[in-house]
């Protein structure tokens, strides 16, 4: 029941905190894309803080120091919503490779569309390999770091899904080092679920990977292996608070 009532509080509050939001993104509009992206991630700031506070769900970050200098690409594990916020905390300015749809949702699509992502038809076939590797690389010149899900939607834990080399391909062709990255979140803040449970959140950061000598399934074998190995490692090493 305590589970409940704190998802309650905590469905209430971001509701509040999103509405007032999408209307700042859309005055954010004549900024410049960095002055844009430090007001609209005070969104995502609050977010986090408030599934802390309210829901319990606490965090720490392994490996912290391996993330190197900009630009770089992570691949990363996805369970859940929590890493969509807690990302953009954790790492430099990072952009998204989005479903093109994402950014047509009310108010969230509206704030994530000034945030400079990476917006792709999935349905358009090599088309969608072509905008990935043509804005990719305008992204990574400006010195932003990219974030990729290969597994391309949220996956239970315990679960794999495939893991496409889209990502993989990207950092080949430019030839930007890779970041691969675990977690454990979907264990408290599960997908499609409205309870979240309290606990810790583990990130772990592996040591970035030179895409140079690679080729894309090489370097997207390698990429999976680590995550699926470090996320046995530490599932289940949240403890309720």
């Amino acid at each position: 029941m305590a589970a409940l009532l704190r998802s309650l509080l905590f469905a209430l509050f971001q509701a509040v905190i999103t509405f007032v939001f999408a209307i700042v993104a859309l005055l954010c509009l004549p900024l410049p894309a960095r002055a844009r992206y430090r007001i609209i991630t005070t969104w995502s700031r609050l977010m986090v803080a408030g599934a802390e506070s309210i829901c319990g769900i606490r965090y720490r970050v392994l490996g912290a120091e391996n993330v190197p200098q900009l630009p770089f690409i992570v691949l990363s594990k996805h369970q859940s919503a929590w890493e969509t916020l807690a990302f953009q905390i954790i790492f430099p300015p990072p952009v998204w490779v989005v479903k093109r749809e994402l950014l047509w949702i009310p108010f969230f699509g509206w704030g994530l569309a000034l945030l400079s992502p990476i917006a792709i038809d999935r349905g358009a076939g090599s088309r969608a390999l072509n905008q990935l590797l043509e804005q990719g690389r305008e992204r990574l010149a400006r010195r932003y770091c990219i974030v990729i899900f290969p597994e391309g939607t949220r996956v239970a834990p315990g679960r794999r899904g495939r893991y496409q080399a889209g990502g993989a391909w990207l950092a080949v062709r430019t030839g930007t080092p890779v970041l691969p990255v675990a977690h454990n979140a979907g264990e408290l803040w599960p997908r499609d679920a409205f309870i979240k449970r309290p606990g810790l959140v583990t990130v772990s950061i592996g040591a970035p990977i030179d895409a140079g000598q690679l080729t894309p399934a090489e370097l997207n074998g390698k990429v999976e292996d680590w995550i699926e190995n470090e996320v046995r490692r530490i599932s289940g090493s949240q403890q309720p608070s």
